[in-house]
């Protein structure tokens, strides 16, 4: 049932829960693994996010944008003495200091056009072509993973269930309300006047069970997140991306809620949510500025995850992913353009991380895609089927028959999950 139509139907619930099933999950797997998955919709710039400072052709290309070397002021954070990241990345080079970070760069789905919608939806389906299927790559990876039989295996944080979370395999959603809280007298008479109707009542006690798993705090919450009077720029949806500090409130919010659900002993094991305003086109800026206000938004949401989850943290890998890069040089609006390859996180107590994993294609004019992008030499793919073999215990040949159709020339990465 859509949200709208739940709350047509005069649910008005003090929290804000959403579901599309029931949050009956069953028992908890022998295996305690836990994945969250983050799509950053819009296109991060990998050449931002993971500057490839020891590049000699990096600064001459990126000009006022390129970070300088780590130790420098305004310098990018150390790596491997080749690549840092951006200096907003605070909590994520702490976690590459503790080897639960890896960062990945010149890696690409395999779209190569220029279209947000097009290239989400390859990042989302799993095959190599937009459009062509219906459903997931993480949705069926659930569905073929150990423990298929536990209803609500995953959990999606939004409005809607994205694509990537859509198939076969029944999942759960939550999403923050924006409606005040009720009192307690007046959700005892809504409770009540469902008592007698056998969808409305399970409707109303999934979603009061699922908003105390996710632990919002409704109204406050909601407020948070409105957008300030601020400067805004267009999301990859074609809607007013949210300025820094309401994205910050929004991370928190969600990653709470997210933490929520994995600290469940028989919840589920894996969560996704998106996160939007990447697709800088204007104004981007280099270690200050837009692009600089929200990497640091979704490091401090990344910090807070790893508190909430506590010692879950330890089970859990986070990956976040993007539908393509950004161009290698800046636009006449100081920002920059659709573009090809980019860079892929993935950061976690599970990670066997401390790496950057890149076959590196350089900067130079010959080497880049179509003489203006980072040219990739990664498919995402053998990235994602990593995870999914290692961590969710998909098998191999599920991965390369129906997660990942017509993907035998991405071979899996090794070695990317501790055991």
């Amino acid at each position: 049932m859509e949200r709208r139509e739940f709350l047509n139907l005069g649910a008005l619930l003090a929290g804000g829960a959403l579901l599309t099933s029931r949050v009956a999950f069953g028992h908890a797997d022998e295996r305690r693994s836990r994945l969250v998955l983050i799509l950053m919709r819009g296109a991060l710039d990998g050449l931002a996010a993971v500057a490839p400072y020891g590049d000699r052709d990096y600064a001459a290309l990126r000009g006022e944008f390129a970070l300088r070397a780590p130790g420098e002021a305004g310098g990018a954070l150390p790596l491997n003495g080749f690549f840092g990241l951006h200096p907003s990345l605070e909590f994520l080079q702490q976690c590459y200091a503790a080897r639960e970070l890896t960062v990945f760069h010149a890696l690409a789905t395999p779209y190569r056009e220029r279209s947000h919608f097009d290239g989400q939806d390859v990042l989302e389906n799993g095959s190599p072509r937009a459009h062509a299927l219906q459903s997931g790559w993480l949705n069926r990876a659930l569905a073929r993973s150990p423990g298929r039989a536990q209803r609500e295996a995953g959990v999606a944080l939004g409005q809607n269930v994205p694509l990537v979370m859509r198939g076969p395999a029944e999942v759960t959603s939550w999403s923050a309300s924006k409606l005040g809280a009720l009192d307690e007298d007046t959700l005892a008479r809504i409770t009540d006047l469902y008592a007698g109707d056998p969808l409305l009542s399970v409707r109303l006690a999934d979603a009061l069970t699922a908003d105390a798993i996710a632990g919002a705090d409704g109204a406050g919450n909601a407020a948070a997140i409105a957008p300030e009077a601020a400067p805004r720029d267009m999301s990859a949806a074609g809607t007013p991306a949210r300025p820094p500090k309401a994205n910050g409130a929004r991370y928190a919010e969600v990653v709470r809620a997210a933490a929520g659900f994995l600290r469940q002993e028989a919840g589920p094991k894996v969560a996704m949510f998106d996160t939007t305003g990447w697709d800088t086109h204007a104004n981007e800026g280099a270690a200050q500025g837009q692009l600089a206000g929200r990497l640091a938004a979704l490091d401090q949401g990344l910090a807070t995850l790893k508190q909430e989850l506590g010692p879950v943290w330890s089970d859990t890998v986070v990956l976040l992913v993007t539908e393509f890069g950004r161009t290698a040089a800046v636009n006449g609006t100081r920002g920059t353009d659709h573009g090809t390859a980019t860079a892929a996180l993935l950061v976690g107590g599970a990670v066997a991380g401390g790496r950057v994993i890149a076959d590196w294609p350089g900067l130079s004019a010959r080497a880049l895609y179509q003489g203006r992008d980072l040219a990739p030499t990664l498919d995402l793919r053998s990235v994602l089927k990593a995870v999914l073999q290692e961590h969710l215990l998909v098998p191999p040949r599920e991965l390369e028959r129906t997660v990942f159709p017509d993907s035998g020339a991405a071979r899996p990465l090794r070695d990317l999950v501790r055991t």
